[in-house]
């Protein structure tokens, strides 16, 4: 059994942060249950654009609210606590957040933690140790 708090891996490499983000790692691939369970925050009036060309994500967003613009289809969403999304097709995406907006994600493959964003917002695919 795994039992971890934010507030104890607040700090630590599982604490990940860019320009407008901030990823806490609470579940990776070397914990060995096939999926990497993340805590992510958005910062208000801040765009990003990711595609997970190596993995499926699930988000919910649990407070804050944006849009998010699938940009491979031209479509756009509304989203607000709640809300859930899933790029099961490895769509590349835009999210605008209005306001902080805090989501909690799973990634299947799961990410080791070493994963960075290249410039088209794709991580690569990093085997697990």
């Amino acid at each position: 059994m795994i039992v971890r708090t934010t507030a104890e891996i607040t700090g630590t490499d599982r604490d990940v942060a860019g320009p407008g983000w901030r990823s806490k790692r609470i579940v990776l691939g070397g914990d060995g249950v096939g999926f990497s369970f993340h805590e992510t925050t958005i910062e208000a009036e801040t765009v990003h654009e990711f595609h997970y060309q190596n993995h499926v994500e699930a988000v919910w967003l649990v407070e804050g609210d944006g849009t998010l613009v699938d940009l491979d289809r031209g479509v756009t969403y509304e989203l607000g606590p709640g809300s859930m999304y899933l790029l099961d097709g490895h769509e590349r995406h835009r999210l605008f957040a209005r306001t902080r907006m805090r989501m909690l994600c799973v990634f299947n493959p799961p990410v080791t933690g070493r994963e960075v964003h290249d410039e088209q917002g794709v991580y690569p695919l990093v085997a697990v140790d």
